[in-house]
């Protein structure tokens, strides 16, 4: 008899806020890797106050009960593809006027609908489209490597470990899913330099003080759509805040969310 894979408990599932009547607008969340829904929950109620419907999908084997899950590890960039189509396609039936936000992995699926779907707006704040401390010729090389190598998790915190909080996301990465993840960014980028965007507006919002994603990359694709679609386009960037890369989770750093919801609420609302 074959082995199966045990089932599992969904603790943090996608989130709906949805109003009664009907709306026009309708916000599409995407979070980032390692956490859930609940990291854009308190920006995404701040939309639903201004009479928007959201949409806050968990993205494929995140939101497990079980925080140290292997699971992650057989994220790839084709289920993340699957992911960007389907999320899209319920966000249709909420409203007409859809906007696209992601944040880090969020942000390159937000990259990748921008691409290929004509919605009205997308938001990809701090997009992983490469590691900061990697130069962009070896980042396609390194996720080849890895790939070829046995998944391993590392920590985000080697000191705090487990402990590290937020509870709805997972103290720990899989190499594998990240080099899934660059792989799909680099999908992504080779896109931009073939064809212009489909989507109607589109906003790259870089953190002047990054500390995990490339902003190099960032400003790549920024350069790659203007070059390919007549205005549309603009490239924005946050200054004054500590070395940082999680500005959306209200819980990993207190009081850093609160100082950039307002610019970002201005940008994805305007």
């Amino acid at each position: 008899m074959s082995a199966t894979r045990p089932p599992v408990r969904i603790s943090y599932d996608s989130i709906l806020l949805k109003h009664a009547a009907p709306v026009s607008r309708v916000y599409l969340l995407l979070h980032g890797l390692t956490a859930s829904p609940l990291q854009f929950a308190e920006f995404g109620e701040l939309l639903h106050a201004r009479g928007a419907n959201v949409y806050i999908p968990r993205l494929p084997h995140h939101g497990l009960s079980d925080r140290l899950t292997r699971d992650l590890e057989h994220l790839t960039a084709d289920e993340l593809r699957s992911f960007a189509a389907e999320s899209v396609a319920f966000a249709r039936t909420l409203g007409e006027r859809v906007t696209v936000v992601g944040f880090s992995v969020g942000g390159l699926v937000a990259a990748h609908i921008a691409q290929h779907v004509a919605v009205e707006r997308v938001t990809c704040i701090a997009p992983f489209l490469g590691v900061a401390w990697l130069p962009g010729r070896l980042t396609a090389r390194a996720a080849r490597m890895a790939l070829g190598l046995p998944n391993r998790f590392l920590w985000w915190d080697p000191v705090l470990r487990e402990r590290q909080m937020p509870a709805h996301g997972y103290p720990r990465f899989a190499t594998h899913a990240v080099a899934h993840a660059v792989a799909f960014a680099a999908d992504v980028l080779a896109e931009a330099r073939r064809s212009p965007p489909a989507a109607n507006d589109i906003q790259i919002v870089l953190n002047a003080s990054e500390s995990t994603v490339n902003n190099r990359a960032g400003r790549r694709l920024a350069a790659l759509w203007s070059a390919r679609k007549d205005g549309g386009i603009v490239l924005h960037r946050l200054s004054g805040l500590p070395l940082s890369h999680d500005i959306i989770e209200p819980l990993a750093a207190p009081g850093l969310a609160s100082r950039v919801y307002p610019a970002l609420l201005d940008l994805v609302a305007r």
